[in-house]
């Protein structure tokens, strides 16, 4: 079963059963927020596990489906007699209905987005983060709704459109929202949550502090006397599980550190220095720059390029570590929504494991086993354990940096001339973002380098020169992001930069698309 292992201390916890839903995940890091452990299983997980597992609490997620159709998915009829308390949201809250006794019906008034509810009455849940008579806003996405109440249950609070939007019952410590309370739509959703927490009996004492000292803990036992191998790629994860690797097994451990040329500008360097000379590291450093852009000389489709780096990544690797003798393990940034037993769209139970990015998954000839630190964390509680291992923030702080580097922010053939200008370009414009004291306020920004050329004029005489993209965005995960709604005073200073100091660049344009219906990069 690919789930992270329980912590070493048995901190007191919360499982949350997903039906599917796109915002399954904030319930996790919500509770995470509030100090309090929890994981995320699919909801056809047996008795048996969740009851090995020890939860304080049940949360049901939402998801697609509707409880009106015969084959819609249905919690685990032991949840409801384990005399924990529950939390239904949303579908959660239609199923815990159905299941107890309630009606759910389809075919009333749907609401998704921001709505209004009245809040009628008061709970364990609202103590102290909702008063009774008092108006609230909460985020809602249901087409269906309970018209009739399971026995033992009440209103709390109301709305027209959602007469149901929060119930309760008080012997049994069960409650169910039509709203999501995980979304930063519902203003003090959070707090819900951690009200539910606390509930259930959970300390809230699940800290970074504490992670770090069971995970090198686990290391340890894990490794024992073992030689470890870790994939270096300059970015957070793999950054912070080096270093804290480093804390548990020191010298043990040796870092590769492959260059394929397309790193931004003086990544290469900073990576070398921070923990080579500042961690006191063993590091390889292997320069393959003119192996990776000579095997790309030509590519132009974005997938082929992306598998080629990939490629030739595990190739250079393995040279490096053959070079060293071998090891026993081979340690990996694998983050904790990458191991996920998600829901599928279908409705159907499915596991996603999704590989490094630059080591791109162990072959089977390597003969290494997995060593996973931070397998439990989500990326913000990774930047977190940074900062409690002592890193510095220009690299726990750092925009995500896709795998293939520069290479899929140059659309078409990439060279080693297109890639400096790129690097170029780029340096200008996260340099007028820190000096604008931006960086911290955008999620990702980086600039692509266009495959098309533009009639410019400077000075006295014409141009005919590459025109370039910025593109700056908001998110909280990835999955959705908005555009940085930056000024048109900074946006022409950036621009007067690039194509003054950058010869080769006369045009600048700023990238305005969301995502969906756009991806954050661009190949």
């Amino acid at each position: 079963m690919n789930t992270p292992a329980a912590p070493a201390v048995q901190h007191d916890r919360i499982l949350v059963l997903d039906f599917g839903s796109q915002v399954t995940q904030l319930i996790a890091r919500r509770l995470r927020e509030a100090g309090v452990y929890c994981e995320i299983w699919p909801y056809t997980a047996s008795e048996a596990r969740i009851r090995a597992f020890a939860p304080k609490g049940i949360i049901l997620s939402g998801g697609p489906a509707s409880v009106t159709e015969g084959e819609s998915p249905r919690a685990p009829q032991a949840v409801f007699e384990m005399g924990l308390p529950i939390l239904g949201i949303c579908y959660g809250q239609q199923t815990l209905a159905h299941q107890l006794g309630g009606t759910v019906e389809s075919g009333h008034a749907r609401e998704f987005g921001r709505a209004f509810i009245d809040v009628t009455g008061e709970c364990a849940i609202t103590q102290g983060v909702w008063a009774k008579g008092g108006r609230e806003q909460v985020w809602m996405s249901h087409g269906d709704r309970i018209t009739q109440l399971p026995p033992g249950f009440r209103v709390v609070a109301a709305s027209e459109g959602a007469p149901f939007a929060l119930i309760a019952d008080d012997a049994r410590h069960f409650y169910g929202t039509m709203f999501h309370p995980e979304v930063v739509h519902t203003p003090h959703g959070a707090a819900l949550l951690a009200n539910f927490a606390r509930l259930a009996g959970c300390q809230g004492d699940w800290t970074m502090k504490a992670f770090r000292a069971e995970a090198i803990a686990r290391i340890r036992a894990q490794v024992g006397g073992g030689k470890v191998i870790c994939g270096l790629s300059g970015g957070v994860d793999s950054s912070v599980a080096a270093v804290l690797l480093h804390e548990a097994i020191g010298d043990q451990l040796t870092c590769i550190y492959v260059d394929h040329g397309l790193m931004r500008h003086g990544e290469s360097e900073q990576v070398v220095a921070t923990f080579r000379d500042r961690f006191n590291i063993k590091l390889v450093h292997r320069d393959a720059s003119e192996l990776f852009l000579g095997q790309l000389s030509g590519v132009t489709d974005p997938e082929v390029k992306r598998k080629t780096i990939g490629r030739l990544f595990i190739e250079v690797f393995e040279e490096e570590q053959a070079k060293l003798g071998g090891a026993d393990f081979l340690a990996q940034g694998t983050l904790y929504p990458d191991v996920i037993e998600s829901v599928s769209a279908t409705g159907g139970p499915s596991v996603t494991i999704k590989s490094h990015h630059n080591v791109g998954g162990l072959p089977a000839h390597m003969r290494m086993q997995l060593v996973e630190p931070l397998r439990e964390l989500f990326k913000d509680e990774v930047r977190v354990l940074g900062r409690e291992l002592g890193m510095p923030e220009e690299i726990v702080g750092r925009h995500p940096f896709p795998g293939p580097g520069l290479a899929i922010r140059i659309p078409g053939e990439v060279t080693r001339e297109k890639a400096d200008l790129l690097r170029q370009v780029d340096r200008i414009y996260l340099e007028e973002i820190r000096n604008a004291g931006l960086y911290d306020a955008i999620w990702q920004a980086f600039a692509v380098l266009l495959p098309v050329r533009s009639v410019g004029v400077m000075g006295d005489g014409r141009t005919y020169e590459s025109a370039c993209a910025l593109r700056a965005v908001t998110s909280t995960d990835g999955m959705t992001a908005d555009v940085y709604p930056y000024d048109m005073a900074f946006l022409t200073r950036v621009a007067s930069r690039i194509v003054n100091e950058v010869r080769g660049v006369n045009r600048v344009t700023y990238d305005i698309t969301s995502k969906p219906p756009g991806t954050i990069e661009w190949e």
